[in-house]
């Protein structure tokens, strides 16, 4: 049986970590689950270096002395530091809190909630429960478990849509559409051993294929141009689209995909959209895809994102269904499909 880590001296730590999920960890493993949180700040990083390096977290949090009844008062500030984990790995361990003989002003949920890049949209919709009062009296790290159950829950309270069949693949130039498409029939055939063919099409303007040709050659998965059959060409087998690149902000220029999804009754139809834009492109065209009757959401270039908290907004949307997350450029994985899971575990603890 293991010895358990002696209790750390009451008194004010410091902290640098790289996320909310690993301040809890921290914080748990270093002070335990008595330990409560006074300050979070952003530490940008300077100089050249900030072109490498990710922003860090500064988390100040306290351990108060356990008081026995008719015992002294001890103060809460001690010149000791708390004793690492020798069993940590040193490359993933957080630097040694250090002691510091100061007070600050005790930070709320919310305002950690908002450093972890949860959105004001999203965050109101936590505000709005019945239980938000609840949740803020609990310590951080049930407080955070809490909210990551209630952004599950809330992300996932739809309906679940069959499989696709015959889905079009949607989107604005430069979100990797074709990448995705190519990520999707990789999974297809080699996890769920699937059969299938690819249409492109091209209308009034280029349809670039990129790795398509090759890709689909290599999986064994015919590719047609169309004028050809949209229709599954074997018994449960599926037919994917690859569409021109549709435009965020001229709807009058995405009529043609409009009649052509609507003539050819192709009613699934994932939109792809780029995590790495800003917020405003992000939005503009997540409106243009919804304009065209999208059913199904991809996010691509999640692995130049370091922060997916404001992704969250559009999991909310219940006619959109999540179906996967396209976490680096391999053709053949780099696919997370638990698309709420994965928000969970770099928004928040989840635990």
């Amino acid at each position: 049986m293991a010895t358990p880590h002696p209790r750390p001296a009451p008194g004010t730590y410091k902290f640098t970590v790289r996320s909310a999920e690993q301040a809890v960890a921290v914080i748990r493993e270093k002070l335990g689950a008595d330990a409560r949180v006074l300050s979070v700040r952003t530490i940008e990083p300077k100089g050249f270096g900030k072109f490498f390096r990710t922003q860090q977290l500064e988390v100040i949090a306290q351990l108060d002395p356990i008081i026995e009844p008719d015992a002294p008062k001890v103060s809460a500030v001690s010149d000791e530091p708390a004793m690492p984990d020798s069993n940590a790995s040193a490359e993933t361990e957080a630097p040694a809190p250090r002691r510091l003989n100061i007070q600050h002003t005790p930070i709320g949920l919310a305002d950690l909630l908002r450093r972890s890049g949860l959105t004001e949209t999203a965050l109101n919709r936590l505000q709005s429960g019945a239980n938000w009062r609840e949740i803020n009296r609990l310590p951080l790290h049930r407080a955070l478990a809490e909210t990551s159950r209630l952004l599950r829950e809330r992300a996932e309270a739809r309906t679940t849509r069959p499989s696709l069949s015959r889905a079009a693949f949607i989107g604005t130039p430069g979100v990797g559409r074709t990448t995705a498409l190519c990520k999707w029939l990789a999974a297809e055939v080699f996890r769920r051993a699937r059969t299938g063919h690819v249409v492109t099409i091209e209308f009034d303007r280029p349809n670039p294929l990129g790795p398509l040709p090759v890709f689909a050659e290599a999986l064994g998965v015919p590719l047609a141009h169309f004028p050809c059959e949209t229709q599954a060409a074997v018994p449960g087998g599926f037919v994917y689209f690859d569409l021109p690149a549709l435009s965020p902000r001229r709807p009058g220029e995405n009529a043609a995909l409009a009649d052509w999804l609507d003539r050819e009754k192709i009613v699934e139809r994932v939109l792809v959209l780029n995590a790495a834009y800003d917020r405003a492109a992000l939005r503009d065209a997540y409106a243009a895809g919804r304009g065209l009757g999208a059913t199904h959401l991809v996010f691509t270039h999640l692995d130049e994102v370091p922060q997916w908290g404001k992704l969250w907004d559009y999991l909310f949307d219940e006619e959109l269904e999540p179906l996967f997350l396209a976490t680096g450029p391999s053709l053949t994985g780099d696919c997370e499909e638990d698309v709420s899971g994965a928000l969970t575990r770099r928004t928040l603890a989840d635990c």
